[in-house]
Formats: C-alpha cells, structure tokens, sequence
C-alpha cells in the first residue's frame, strides 16, 4: 500500500506571511484642506489657500488642479495645473489673473487670484493627487464678491478694545479734573482766610488804640 505524502510543512504559510508586506504596499487617503468659504472686495486680491497632508514622498508626481464652478450643478471652468511647474491659464476668464502661491514641499498648493469681480462668485475646488495616495475629496472655497468691506469678527474685536481703552481714558482724564478744580476751592478758600485774619487782626488793633473792647464778628 502506497505510503500517504508527508503534509504541507508550517514555514509554506509562514514564508508567503512574509512575503505579502514585501509585494502589497500599503497605501493611504491623501487628506485636503481649504478654508469653506471667503469673502474678498470688488477689485482685491484673493488668495485661495489649498494645503495638504500625503502619505507618500511629495515629489514630481504629485499635480494640483483647480476648477471653478459659478453655480453648483453648472460647468467646470479651468482655473490652474501644477506638475513640478506651474500652468496658468492661456484663455478664459481667469487668463492672466491666476498666479501660483504654494509650495509642494510644505504642502502647500494655494494659488493667488487677482483683480476679483462678481464673476468670480462661485466655487474653487482643488484637487491635488500624489500617487500611490488614494485621491480624496477635492477642497472647495465658496468666494463671495462684495462691493466693500463687511466688519469680521477681527475688526468688532478691535473696535471693542479700542472703544474700551477711550472709556478708560475718559474716566481718568474726568477724575483727574476733578481732583484738580477741588484743589483749586481749596486753595481759593485758604487765601481768602489767610487775607481776612490780617484785616482782622488790624481793626482789633484800632480799636484797642481808641480804646473801644474788641469783640470778635463771630460773636
């Protein structure tokens, strides 16, 4: 009766358990910020900020791609490439008003847009990719055009302290004024006594000569 073959050694298993991390790398999502939304004067300068965190090496391979959309389920515009250099755009609306402001080494892929207007009212995505990153969801900054400047948060702070600061000042310089007009009927009052003892003392004197009793006024 023929002998059964041996079974299957143990390292088998053990040796392809070793191998998997050697052939399958492992890869992550590529992870995107921007600010939501921003609001910039009529004929300012904004910048749209786009930063974020790879797990690969960021190297020649990594692309920034910004598009625009003037309403939410309306066509994509153009706006900007970068691989290893920038691409502005040759036509278009944002032709010429589009300059790179980032840096791939800081993971940093921001991009300057000049001279807004209320055609730039919409949406900028930025979509980065760095393979072998698992592309994620691209940033939006919603961008609001407005014909002057709105009070932030910022400026309601520094009106405050500043409304703060002119109170404090106030009180002080009102105090200060008093304390000094009360030291002034003080010093009034002191002459005015310092003048009426001498007076005084000169009709006792006159009339002690005349021989007339001197009787004080208070009497």
């Amino acid at each position: 009766q023929p002998r059964q073959g041996p079974p299957l050694p143990v390292q088998a298993s053990y040796s392809c358990s070793v191998c998997l991390p050697l052939v399958f790398r492992s890869v992550g999502a590529l992870d995107i910020y921007t600010p939501g939304s921003l609001e910039a004067v009529n004929g300012t300068d904004a910048r749209l900020k786009c930063t974020f965190r790879s797990h690969s090496p960021v190297g020649q391979r990594l692309t920034v791609t910004w598009n625009f959309q003037a309403q939410p389920k309306g066509p994509t515009e153009f706006v900007f490439y970068y691989n290893d250099q920038p691409y502005p755009p040759s036509s278009g609306r944002f032709s010429g008003r589009v300059t790179w402001d980032g840096d791939i080494h800081r993971n940093d892929a921001s991009v300057m847009l000049w001279n807004v207007n209320p055609n730039d009212n919409g949406t900028f995505q930025c979509h980065i990719r760095n393979p072998p990153d698992v592309d994620g969801a691209a940033g939006e900054i919603r961008l609001s055009v407005v014909t002057r400047g709105v009070f932030s948060e910022i400026h309601i702070l520094a009106l405050s302290v500043g409304a703060a600061c002119l109170l404090m000042i106030v009180i002080v310089v009102v105090v200060v004024t008093c304390r000094h007009w009360r030291r002034m009927r003080q010093d009034k009052a002191r002459e005015a006594v310092e003048m009426e003892m001498p007076e005084k003392e000169k009709l006792r004197d006159n009339q002690q000569e005349k021989g007339t009793p001197w009787r004080r006024e208070d009497a």
